[in-house]
């Protein structure tokens, strides 16, 4: 009996470090931070699988050239969809993202059930 609970404590000290094991970002077209030409779609590529239904993203220009104080203004129109891979979600624009700077607020639910979120800014020339 107390090999079997010796062995089923083993098994669950190692549950932990399964379970905690989130999707992490890890890389995005455009990538955080650079300056791009006009694009008309954007990738974010993570580390495990996403539930699709239950992922998606949220574009606002966050600032426009020539107008300072500019007022956040959410993006509109734009497709959203989980790859085949499970890891890859691709937002594809109705048309080019005109010059300014954007804020790409990304949410996914991975395996674990665990709703994850994080940003990838950007700039438009």
């Amino acid at each position: 009996m107390r090999r079997i609970l010796f062995t089923a404590a083993i098994a669950l000290a190692a549950l932990p470090s399964v379970a905690m094991a989130h999707p992490k970002l890890l890389s995005s077209t455009p990538a955080a931070g650079a300056t791009v030409a006009k694009p008309t779609k954007l990738t974010l590529i993570f580390s495990e699988k996403m539930l699709a239904p239950l992922s998606g993203v949220d574009l606002t220009m966050t600032g426009m050239p020539g107008m300072a104080n500019h007022a956040p203004m959410p993006i509109k129109g734009f497709k959203t969809a989980v790859e085949g891979d499970g890891k890859t979600m691709t937002v594809t624009l109705p048309r080019a993202l005109p010059a300014g700077h954007y804020d790409l607020d990304w949410h996914l639910v991975g395996a674990d059930q665990h709703k994850i979120a994080g940003k990838v800014s950007f700039s438009v020339k």
